[in-house]
C-alpha cells in the first residue's frame, strides 16, 4: 500500500489536471480506434465495446468516476478499506493492464524482425565504413548533445527549379485541403491572413514568414533542435530535411541537402496572435 500511495502522489501532483487528462483520453482513444483494427486492439476496447456500446465518452467518463485513481476522494477511500476485489475491478487499471499486455504481445512479434534487422544493420555499417576507408564518419550520436554550424541557403534540384530560401502563409493558404488532417488550415488563422494581422512578426515586405532552409545536417531525432544564429540568437526550430536529402544517413550532398525550419517569427506570431497567449510573449526577449 505504501508503494501504492507513493505512485498515487508521483501521479496525481501539482501539475496534472484531471479535467484536461479526461478530455484527451476520450479525443486520443477515438483517434485510436479510427486508425486500429479491433483485432488489433488491447482487451480493453472488447470491455468498451459490451459495457458501454463501444461508447468511448461513457467508458472515460465512468472510468475517472469510479477509478481510485479518479479523484483524491476516490484514493483515499480506498486506502481506508483496500480490497484486491476494488482492484480488479477497476476500469483505470484495468486500460492499463490491457495496454501492457498489447505491448509485451507486439514486443514478441517484432522480436524476430528486429533481430533480423540488427543482423542487417552490422551489413549496412560494415559497407559505409568500407565506402570512404580512413575518413571521419558519422557516430551514432542520438540521445546526445551535438551541435552543428551552416548557412541560411535557397538550393537548385534539377536544372530550371529553383528553391527560395523562405516560405510565407501564403504558401500555407495555398496548399490548404479541408479534407486532409495535415492541411487543414484553421478559421481564424485565414482570418489574421486576409487582415494581414501579422503584428510585429511580418518582414518588411509585409509577408508573414513561415520555413526556411539552410544547409545543415539533420537525421531522425533532431526535429526540435533550436536554430541560432552568430550572435546566439533563437532564429528558428528544425523540424525536417527536403526531398533530395534522403539519402542524408549516407552521404552528404553539398548542393542539396537542406534542413527546414520554422522560422522564431512564425512561431511567436502563433503563440501572440492566433493563440492569444501574449502573456508569454511579455516573458521573453525580442531582438528585433
Amino acid at each position: 500500500l505504501a508503494d501504492l500511495e507513493k505512485a498515487y502522489k508521483a501521479f496525481a501532483n501539482k501539475d496534472y489536471n484531471r479535467k484536461v487528462d479526461q478530455r484527451v483520453s476520450k479525443v486520443m482513444l477515438k483517434a485510436y480506434m479510427k486508425e486500429v483494427g479491433k483485432e488489433n486492439r488491447p482487451e480493453i476496447f472488447t470491455l468498451i465495446d459490451k459495457k458501454f456500446d463501444g461508447n468511448i465518452d461513457r467508458f472515460v467518463d465512468e472510468a475517472f468516476k469510479t477509478s481510485i485513481f479518479g479523484s483524491d476522494e476516490n484514493f483515499n477511500k480506498f486506502m481506508k478499506k483496500p480490497t484486491a476485489k476494488a482492484l480488479k475491478s477497476d476500469l483505470m487499471i484495468q486500460y492499463a493492464q490491457s495496454v501492457i499486455q498489447k505491448m509485451i504481445d507486439l514486443r514478441k512479434e517484432l522480436k524476430p524482425i528486429n533481430e533480423k534487422f540488427a543482423l542487417a544493420k552490422q551489413t549496412y555499417i560494415k559497407g559505409l565504413l568500407e565506402m570512404n576507408p580512413g575518413k571521419p564518419a558519422y557516430p551514432d550520436a542520438n540521445f546526445t548533445i551535438r551541435a552543428t554550424y551552416g548557412q541560411v541557403l535557397p538550393y537548385s534540384p534539377s536544372d530550371g527549379i529553383d528553391y527560395h530560401y523562405y516560405t510565407t502563409l501564403k504558401g500555407v493558404m495555398e496548399k490548404e485541403d479541408p479534407n486532409n488532417w495535415e492541411f487543414v488550415v484553421p478559421e481564424k488563422l485565414k482570418e489574421l491572413y486576409k487582415n494581414k494581422d501579422f503584428g510585429q512578426y511580418a518582414m518588411p515586405n509585409g509577408e508573414m514568414p513561415v520555413n526556411f532552409l539552410s544547409n545543415n545536417d539533420i537525421t531522425g531525432g533532431n526535429s526540435g533542435s533550436p536554430v541560432f544564429n552568430a550572435n546566439g540568437e533563437l532564429i528558428g526550430t528544425a523540424f525536417d530535411g527536403n526531398w533530395e536529402a534522403m539519402s542524408g544517413d549516407i552521404v552528404f550532398e553539398e548542393a542539396l541537402q537542406r534542413t527546414i525550419s520554422v522560422d522564431i517569427r512564425y512561431i511567436l506570431f502563433i503563440i501572440d496572435k492566433f493563440a492569444g497567449a501574449k502573456n508569454i510573449i511579455d516573458e521573453m526577449s525580442i531582438v528585433k
